[in-house]
């Protein structure tokens, strides 16, 4: 396995931790800010991990 296909499994596996937290919510008032915050990051971590293994390939 490359760096590359490396970099494109982890950016998977971020897209869908920022999915599953972004699809938790609470029973009482939604999502929480922080939930939102941390869903938003994990996103922008899976977006810059997946297109630095695509511009690694090539």
């Amino acid at each position: 396995m490359t760096f590359g296909v490396g970099l494109l499994v982890i950016g998977g596996f971020l897209l869908g931790g920022s999915y599953s937290i972004f699809k938790a919510d609470s029973d009482t008032g939604g999502r929480t800010g922080p939930q939102v915050a941390f869903a938003v990051v994990l996103l922008l971590a899976a977006l810059l991990s997946s297109v630095a293994g695509v511009l690694y390939l090539v």
